[in-house]
């Protein structure tokens, strides 16, 4: 009696629900590369909306850290080194870690977060398509390899050239911020002679009279693509339900926000270094354009996962895209 009476207790011993593990106190944001892609972002800085959908799940002290940092290889970098809680960055960038953790810690995508075009710029008058680059021809992207850029102008040179020639145009491309690239173009006076651009970037270089598109992203993709998707590691996502969901909510609210109040979105982007030399009008224009949209869903992200598993960039080839994203997002529409 004495020996199943001990053996009882060990058991409903077991069997009792243990201390639940604390939520993270503060979470880690880089702000990312910068430009109308992250707006999401300034919008949740700047009305605390992270903070606040934490409050209204039980949790009132939270605090949100942003980080001034950007890039793609900045953020995946940061992620890697638990220096940050999530990333942002284009999807190339985020199947390139997707698929280095699948063995590990298990980054998955929280959301997508915008949908726009890419656009090369150049003033270099014998540059009129990609064809055309030269050996003093240099072209500025965000990061070399993991960009969208990077990516785009493979799947072109796999159109051009074919498969074994996919990285004809590696070579012609170097890593700078969008602001850099942008002085850079414009000066006139560096190795740079074209910039993979994003909005409103590449609207200031259209400014110049002589600079010219040879070619956007959405040309290449056959339509629109997410442009900027947040992600994080399973294992911030499984040990802080509350603080995840938070992030969530505080993503979808500020979409909501863009999508409707682009006045209050533009605003916000003008208080910043970047919005600075912008006019209230021109920004509410340009997130007027059909081509900049705010969404959660993702777009042509598994055309990339299978251009980059094609090539061997990346070693899993998803099946769906909800493969590669945590389940609370898998409700919307996506591709």
């Amino acid at each position: 009696m004495l020996r199943n009476l001990i053996g009882f207790l060990c058991g409903a011993a077991m069997l009792a629900p243990g201390p639940s593990l604390a939520e993270v106190t503060e979470v880690r944001i880089p702000l990312g590369a910068g430009g109308l892609g992250f707006l999401p972002y300034l919008v949740m800085e700047k009305h605390a909306l992270i903070e606040q959908a934490a409050r209204e799940a039980g949790i009132a002290d939270l605090k949100v850290r942003w980080i001034n940092f950007g890039g793609p290889s900045v953020v995946n970098d940061m992620l890697l080194s638990d220096n940050a809680d999530l990333a942002v960055a284009g999807p190339p960038a985020f199947l390139t870690l997707w698929d280095k953790t699948t063995g590990n810690i298990k980054v998955k995508g929280i959301a997508a977060m915008s949908a726009l075009p890419m656009y090369l710029n150049t003033r270099s008058p014998t540059l009129k398509s990609l064809k055309d680059l030269g050996p003093n021809d240099k072209i500025a992207i965000t990061a070399v390899k993991v960009s969208i850029p990077a990516i785009i102008m493979q799947m072109a040179a796999i159109k051009e050239f074919g498969p074994a020639d996919y990285t004809r145009y590696d070579k012609y491309t170097v890593s700078l911020t969008h602001p850099d690239a942008v002085i850079a173009l414009l000066s006139g006076r560096t190795e740079i002679t074209a910039h993979f651009a994003s909005p409103p970037f590449h609207n200031y270089e259209r400014k110049t009279p002589d600079v010219r598109t040879v070619m956007t992203s959405n040309e290449v993709m056959g339509g629109p693509s997410t442009f900027t998707m947040v992600y994080t590691t399973t294992k911030f996502h499984d040990n802080n339900p509350k603080v995840y969901g938070a992030i969530l909510k505080a993503l979808e609210k500020a979409i909501a926000l863009i999508n409707t109040d682009k006045q209050a979105a533009a605003d916000i982007f003008l208080a910043t270094s970047e919005g600075k030399i912008w006019k209230r009008d021109e920004v509410v224009a340009l997130l007027g354009e059909p081509d900049i949209r705010y969404t959660t869903s993702p777009e042509n992200v598994m055309k990339y996962a299978n251009f980059m598993a094609d090539v061997g960039s990346i070693k899993t080839r998803p099946k769906a895209w909800q493969e590669m994203f945590f389940p609370e997002i898998h409700g919307v529409t996506g591709n």
